[in-house]
């Protein structure tokens, strides 16, 4: 299937590594130039520079924070000049989740909960803000927002917090865009297999007195599938979002866990 998406330009948060730099991947073998944005210059020069040589695509490498509003403003514009424009923009740069231990309610504080939704979701809002007058110029955008299925669970209070927010604003930031022909998405992955997936398996096992492989297995034994999801997958679903056949679908959530829990969603 051709997904129409040769010769856009995107924008990537967060896409040095994990689920961004897999997007930028799946985008980019599509024939999408890209800006990738990180807060560590050399893992963001190293991861454009691997995917430019894949690819043959222009592939951006910018310094900047989502969490700081005069960042976001520098690095947006840089992408637009640089690319020549911002067709598509997918937010993802967040604290990870799901790699430590969960805090509970004694131990949140202002500081915990500021950072989380100050990059997570004020991030999310700013680089939208930023990147919405390039689409409506052309009358044609996609703002894709990653968000995370403790959005629909309990478990963890700031990060089902963080995601149900991300997807209350998806919801009206594409009523508000759509008639510009931008459509404004958010997908839920459950857990993925990253870089950063060995490190934790090695960790639990340790911890339990386990082989890695009981670990994997049981991870695995989460959702439907039966495997665990991986970050190119995600990078599936996002490029068809990314592209025009996506058109039907706006304001919506995508989960992608691999059919993790047992609610039924309609």
């Amino acid at each position: 299937m051709d997904l129409q998406l040769a010769g856009k330009k995107a924008i990537i948060t967060g896409g040095s590594r994990g689920i961004g730099k897999a997007i930028a991947k799946a985008l980019a073998a599509e024939g999408v130039d890209l800006a990738l944005v990180a807060r560590n210059r050399e893992a963001v020069d190293a991861t454009a520079g691997e995917i430019a040589a894949l690819s043959g695509r222009t592939v951006v490498p910018l310094l900047g924070d989502t969490g700081i509003d005069d960042s976001v403003r520098e690095f947006m514009a840089s992408a637009a000049a640089k690319l020549g424009g911002i067709d598509i923009l997918v937010n993802n740069a967040a604290r990870p989740g799901g790699q430590g231990p969960v805090p509970m309610l004694a131990d949140i504080t202002d500081e915990l909960f500021n950072e989380d939704m100050n990059v997570k979701v004020m991030g999310y809002l700013r680089c939208a803000r930023e990147a919405a007058p390039y689409m409506r110029e052309e009358g044609w955008g996609r703002i894709i927002n990653i968000s995370g299925l403790a959005a629909r669970s309990s478990g963890t209070t700031i990060g089902s917090m963080r995601n149900v927010a991300v997807a209350a604003m998806t919801k009206n930031l594409a009523d508000e865009l759509g008639p510009s022909g931008i459509n404004v998405t958010v997908v839920h992955p459950g857990l993925t297999r990253t870089e950063a997936t060995p490190s934790v398996i090695r960790s639990r096992a340790a911890s339990k007195g386990v082989q890695e492989s009981e670990i994997e297995a049981e991870m695995a034994a989460g959702n439907s599938v039966h495997r665990i999801i991986d970050a190119s997958d995600i990078a599936n679903i996002v490029a068809f979002l990314a592209s025009p056949l996506s058109v039907a679908i706006s304001g919506d959530a995508i989960a992608a866990g691999g059919g993790v829990g047992r609610a039924i969603h309609y």
